[in-house]
């Protein structure tokens, strides 16, 4: 949803309600944080600003994201 120019990216999973359910169940499952608001669209942001973060967090992160998408009907 944005241009790359910090270590933060926005993305969506179709519309508002969706991406509300994804950052839900993703806050639930505690492998990380990551819903916000940019103008007026709920929205993930996923950002790596901690000089600990390692490689295998961002893979689990965003396993937990893949694993946590509803499926369509």
């Amino acid at each position: 949803m944005n241009e790359v120019v910090l270590n933060q990216v926005l993305a969506s999973f179709g519309d508002d309600t969706r991406t509300d359910q994804v950052v839900t169940a993703v806050q639930a499952d505690g492998t990380c944080w990551a819903g916000t608001t940019w103008r007026g669209r709920r929205l993930m942001r996923i950002s790596a600003s901690n000089d600990y973060t390692a490689e295998t967090d961002v893979d689990q992160s965003i396993a937990a994201i893949i694993r946590l998408v509803p499926r369509p009907p």
